[in-house]
């Protein structure tokens, strides 16, 4: 796709039994439909993958295997993602890693008898926080959230218990790929809206925080998913606001000319 122009991604909304019949009103109306994910897609699978999430329910507990446990099952690529929070009803939380250190056979029983939920590390959550989710870490997203969700383009998921939804689970792919410890990622923290930063420095992908007229920093030579939060930002005839993602080819120059935006790009940054 180098070379190509760059373009606005295509807005796909996804049905979720977790999901939301009412969106902010950059999306539009739901019809009633419970709408759990917008993906923004192109016409050919891209390696990455920026999505809006939004919660009315808890997700099911789950985790996704790395490159090299997905290639040993037969897959593309595994799966690494990011979080960057817009907003969260009060009480809201996020699941990420065990209280205390497991065993693996400890997390089957808990995920069989659902005490897993009392198992799992909930953190109270709000608008502004950033969380990176490695590979194998036992995670779920709480009922009352917002969120931008950046990721590695694979499907795979390992759901350990789904509260009772009729859902396949894949417990035994789960238990073998689980990190067994407390979650402890230092790319998480709260993020300054005032400042520009390095949220994720890669690999397998690299996510800046954008503010406006400070974006000639960042790496031209890369292709980027510009997904404004707030104001617009632009490139060349384009123009893309909140609840829109433009992806931008290498080369091309980009700006944030109000408010504040995500860059996401391939591999790291430099």
């Amino acid at each position: 796709m180098s070379g190509t122009s760059s373009k606005m991604l295509a807005s796909q909304f996804v049905e979720k039994p977790w999901g939301s019949t009412e969106l902010p009103a950059i999306f539009g109306d739901t019809r009633g439909r419970r709408i759990g994910e917008v993906w923004f897609t192109g016409s050919s699978e891209l390696p990455l993958l920026a999505k809006y999430i939004f919660t009315s329910e808890a997700l099911s507990i789950q985790n996704h295997p790395s490159d090299e446990q997905a290639r040993s099952r037969g897959l593309p690529r595994g799966k690494e993602e990011c979080w960057f929070v817009l907003d969260a009803e009060p009480g809201a939380t996020l699941g990420l890693g065990p209280k205390r250190p497991v065993q693996r056979e400890e997390l089957r029983e808990a995920a069989l008898d659902g005490s897993i939920v009392d198992l799992i590390d909930w953190k109270p959550v709000s608008g502004g926080d950033f969380y990176f989710v490695p590979a194998g870490t036992v995670h779920a997203i709480g009922a009352g959230v917002s969120l931008i969700e950046f990721q590695q383009n694979s499907d795979v998921t390992y759901r350990m218990y789904d509260y009772g939804r009729p859902r396949e689970l894949r417990l035994d792919d789960a238990v073998a790929v689980a990190d067994t410890e407390p979650f402890a990622d230092p790319r998480s923290r709260p993020v300054d809206p005032t400042h520009s930063s390095i949220l994720v420095a890669g690999p397998p992908f690299s996510l800046d925080h954008v503010i406006a007229n400070d974006s000639n920093k960042r790496p031209r030579h890369r292709r980027r998913w510009v997904l404004p939060i707030e104001g617009e930002a632009r490139c060349g005839d384009l123009r893309a606001h909140p609840g829109e993602c433009m992806l931008v080819e290498p080369g091309a120059e980009v700006s944030v000319t109000s408010g504040r935006a995500l860059f996401g790009a391939e591999s790291e940054l430099d």
